[in-house]
């Protein structure tokens, strides 16, 4: 079937399918099938601790990953696919090694933190070491998650848009799982599938713990790039840092911060030649000292991945957040980062985090189940859609409150030349509502 269709069908069925990057970011993925590439890499290192997806699902659905990474490359003109699985993904690695065709290749990763960003993948898979501020096409390389080749399988092979999402529910509930939900379901749905809560001062973390973010309502719905909902007490150190606003972290900084350099030491970007140096940028910002334009702009480079805060600062201040705010304020002015790549810090392999430290350092040893792969019929009677659940513009409805509408059908689309994708309704049923920024389908009349 792979060698009947051309390029120009794959990009357009995976564009009508409205696929997006699952691993969080939720960039169009048709539009990094439109590059031409030498490699493609399948990111399934599952970078955030007690996160249990892609690993399973590149066991369950091995032979749809491979089919999906041949349709990437066949588009992007790639003449290797890698996929990259943590040496620990035993299961997914003894399914997928006896189907590999010659071009595709497996790399096993060491269980280290944070193999998944895709920069540190592309350096530890292909020895490329993508440049700061540069996207990784500049060294040939296109990368995707599991989740998301699969669902390009789908998309080419029987134009089957992107309704549903599988997410690991994980911390202290009851029943620990990996499951999957339609899109616009509540994570209050997902959490009570998994059994409530097992403590009276719950809190949650949407994502992953080292890049998930705090949730504020459990009405909150699971979107296409949904890889978790993580239950921790309220008084958890991970909890606490989230509620911290920024003017704390910044007085924080000012006065604790004692430039040992460890975070710059331990950031895993600075490792592989960028310049990003979290002490200085402290330390810039702490004095504001304006003229280390270069220094404050590597912010714009930073991954987020948090090791700086979580793992490296012996004070507890969090050089990652003030990179943020910098982020937001740069992005707003225009501001580009314009910086070399130097040599990699030879140390570099060797100071990469190890999951198993890191989870004992975030005290979450006791919170990390295998959240084991649960098949479900449940569905919800109502779902709730927004508009932008990807990198870019949000799509516009296409249908009118009342319409019946079916599950898979397109309900709204993008705009003639904006970056974005599509969305379907992932229930059959009545449109009962739409504003600027969602539209609720709803079983009952």
């Amino acid at each position: 079937m792979i060698a009947e269709i051309d390029a120009g069908t794959i990009r357009q069925r995976v564009q009508q399918a409205g696929i997006v990057g699952a691993g969080g970011a939720g960039f169009p993925t048709h539009v990094k099938l439109n590059a031409q590439a030498e490699i493609y890499l399948v990111n399934g290192a599952e970078c955030e601790p007690l996160l249990k997806v892609d690993q399973q699902l590149a066991d369950r659905q091995a032979s749809d990953l491979v089919r999906g990474l041949q349709y990437a490359m066949k588009a992007t003109g790639a003449k290797e696919g890698i996929i990259a699985l943590k040496a620990k993904y035993h299961d997914a690695i003894a399914q997928l090694e006896p189907i590999l065709p010659s071009n595709i290749r497996l790399h096993i990763l060491e269980d280290i933190y944070p193999a998944g960003d895709e920069v540190i993948t592309i350096w530890l898979a292909t020895g490329r070491r993508v440049p700061p501020a540069a996207l990784p096409l500049s060294v040939g390389v296109v990368v995707n998650n599991v989740q998301t080749l699969i669902n390009i399988a789908h998309a080419v092979e029987n134009e089957t848009p992107v309704t549903q999402r599988t997410l690991t529910v994980n911390g202290m509930v009851k029943q620990p799982i990996t499951l999957t939900v339609p899109i616009g379901t509540t994570l209050q749905q997902v959490l009570d599938l998994a059994g409530g809560p097992t403590i009276s001062n719950p809190a949650y973390i949407n994502g992953g713990p080292m890049m998930g973010a705090l949730v504020t309502s459990l009405e909150d719905p699971v979107t296409k790039t949904t890889g978790g909902l993580l239950v921790l007490p309220d008084d958890h150190l991970l909890i606490r840092r989230r509620k911290q606003d920024i003017q704390s972290v910044v007085s924080m900084a000012r006065t604790v911060c004692e430039q040992c350099c460890l975070c710059t030491e331990l950031c895993p970007r600075h490792l592989i030649g960028h310049e990003l140096p979290p002490h200085l940028i402290v330390r810039a910002v702490n004095y504001q000292k304006a003229d280390q334009a270069s220094i404050l702009l590597s912010a714009l480079t930073c991954s987020e991945c948090g090791i700086c805060e979580a793992y490296a600062c012996p004070v507890d201040i969090s050089p990652m957040r003030l990179n943020k705010s910098l982020k937001q304020q740069f992005r707003k002015e225009g501001a580009r980062y314009e910086g070399e790549l130097r040599p990699a810090d030879p140390m570099a392999k060797y100071r990469l985090l190890p999951v198993k430290r890191l989870i004992t350092r975030l005290d979450l040893d006791k919170v990390n189940h295998k959240a084991p792969w649960q098949d479900t019929s449940w569905k919800p009677k109502q779902v709730t859609l927004p508009f932008s659940q990807h990198i870019g513009a949000p799509a516009k409805a296409i249908v009118n409150v009342g319409d019946s509408v079916t599950k898979g059908q397109l309900i709204a689309e993008m705009a003639e030349g904006q970056l974005g994708a599509p969305i379907h309704a992932s229930i059959s049923g009545i449109i009962k509502f739409i504003d600027n920024q969602k539209i609720i389908v709803s079983e009952e009349a």
